[in-house]
């Protein structure tokens, strides 16, 4: 694991137990700016279970997270991070394509105030970057699935993160909606953001990811760069590595996501 001074997030030992079972065991991972880290593994393995203990959103029993240089427990610039949770339409439905975007300004306005005119130009901006500015009012639910994941990286890039956290931002979509992410995401990475990206098939980002860790049974089983996963078949940890770092579906249902992505407040 390399830390430096351009670290923004770092795990060191982390270990979560969920029901009195370990999930994950004493996991250390690193992410610098302007890295594109993916996080991956087979089904079960704690993929999503980490992503929501490096954001504070479930709490863990040994170990330290830091998030640009401060522990977890100190950290209250959430407007910094953006987060992409797995899609879930039963949370998004009745709401329009600017609606929900618009959620990814919270973190940037006092309560209850009205949008400023920066607000509103970014949400379009960021509207704009994922090609939905003719479906601005359109209700989420009549989008495809694609356009939908769409909407949940517009709404994180509101907030014009330094951190982006995106978990299976592929999963269910076709390789147009896969390739407008890889361009939203090589923008962002060309500008300094670093990108922690949850994958079971690194399809359209392949060219993007810096580096890989592959967790297995909740224990980081690979830490370097995607090639070095190899170009065979092989087993790690129980479970079958393809080409390019392609690996089992990750473990759906672990838990409902908070969606006001843009503003993580645990």
């Amino acid at each position: 694991m390399l830390v430096g001074a351009n670290t923004v997030l770092e795990a060191d030992d982390l270990t979560v137990e969920l029901g009195g079972l370990p999930v994950l065991r004493g996991v250390s991972l690193s992410v610098r700016a302007g890295e594109a880290l993916a996080l991956m593994g087979g089904n079960g393995s704690g993929k999503s279970t980490l992503v929501r203990a490096l954001l504070g959103l479930l709490p863990h029993q040994r170990g330290a997270v830091r998030l640009f240089g401060l522990p977890l427990r100190s950290f209250r610039q959430w407007s910094r991070i953006g987060y992409v949770p797995q899609r879930s339409i039963a949370l998004l439905g009745g709401s329009k394509v600017k609606e929900v975007v618009a959620a990814g300004r919270l973190a940037h306005r006092r309560p209850f105030r009205p949008l400023s005119r920066g607000d509103r130009e970014a949400i379009h901006d960021a509207i704009a970057q994922v090609g939905l500015s003719e479906q601005l009012n359109t209700d989420i639910a009549a989008l495809s699935g694609g356009q939908q994941q769409r909407v949940l990286v517009a709404r994180a890039l509101a907030g014009n993160p330094d951190l982006l956290v995106l978990d299976e931002p592929t999963s269910g979509v076709d390789l147009e909606h896969q390739r407008v992410l890889a361009d939203v995401l090589a923008g962002r990475l060309s500008a300094g953001t670093a990108v922690l990206v949850v994958l079971h098939d690194v399809g359209a980002l392949g060219d993007l990811i810096d580096r890989a860790v592959v967790l297995s049974d909740g224990r980081v089983a690979h830490d370097g760069p995607l090639g070095d996963l190899g170009q065979h078949h092989r087993r790690l940890g129980g479970h079958e590595y393809l080409d390019h770092g392609r690996v089992a579906a990750d473990d759906h249902g672990e838990g409902a996501e908070s969606w006001l992505g843009g503003a993580v407040e645990p």
